[in-house]
């Protein structure tokens, strides 16, 4: 290095060799942006068929499922149908009806409830019983001024 170094002074001289050293140095950082780039791109295009190859085996793995579900849920309706052909003869549980509930209101009397609440706790936990007006709450809250309330 310090051979090449010492060719180079001789051959270019102390005037220019400053400017060739950053012109070199720039050319260097280019090539290394250049290969950096073509090695990324390199790697998204591996990892793009990695992914395409992930998103085959997952389509086929989810195909078979769903084909192992058909048939599973075809056998099941064939032996549903037997079981409900036996059934259906003279069974007596085949004639058997439930009745279904009729849905009722519960009836539920919040208002009735939230009035029974006594007077002296409400006035104890700051709940408002009375409507006040703007001007009577102005004169209310108006420092040495007594309300009539």
């Amino acid at each position: 290095m310090a051979l090449i170094g010492a060719v180079a002074l001789v051959v270019i001289g102390p005037e220019k060799l400053p400017g060739l050293a950053r012109m070199l140095g720039a050319f260097i950082g280019k090539a290394q942006r250049y290969v950096s780039d073509v090695k990324a791109e390199v790697n998204r295009s591996m990892d793009l068929e990695e992914l395409k190859k992930m998103k085959d085996s997952v389509e086929s793995a989810a195909q078979e499922v769903q084909n192992s579900v058909q048939t599973s849920s075809n056998e099941f309706e064939k032996e549903w149908a037997d079981t409900t052909a036996q059934l259906t003869g003279d069974s007596w549980a085949a004639n058997v009806t439930t009745p279904v509930p009729q849905y009722q209101n519960p009836q539920k009397k919040w208002r009735l409830k939230r009035g029974t609440t006594p007077h002296w706790y409400k006035a104890r936990m700051g709940v408002r019983t009375k409507a006040l007006s703007g001007a009577a709450r102005v004169a209310r809250f108006r420092p040495g001024v007594k309300p009539n309330v």
